[in-house]
């Protein structure tokens, strides 16, 4: 019985343990996404208000996945 409870706490990390892993890929995203956008609006100012708009759009998907990511960790528990 105790095999069996070490097994299934030991499955459970290995799953936390995997979408903390793949939630680095949308952070590095929207780094990288938000600082190519405030460059863009630093070298063309006039463009700002729709490069934030398309940065907004972009921040929205990324985090799109990081969220489908966090779903699918907790159905497959």
């Amino acid at each position: 019985m105790s095999a069996l409870v070490l097994a299934e706490i030991s499955d459970k990390g290995i799953a936390a343990l995997t979408y903390g892993l793949g939630a680095i890929g949308p952070g590095i995203g929207i780094g990288y996404l938000v600082g190519q956008s405030v460059q863009a609006m630093a070298r063309q100012p006039e463009a700002a208000g729709m490069v934030r708009t398309t940065m907004f759009l972009g921040i929205a998907f990324v985090e799109a996945l990081a969220l489908i990511g966090f779903v699918v960790f907790f159905l497959g528990q």
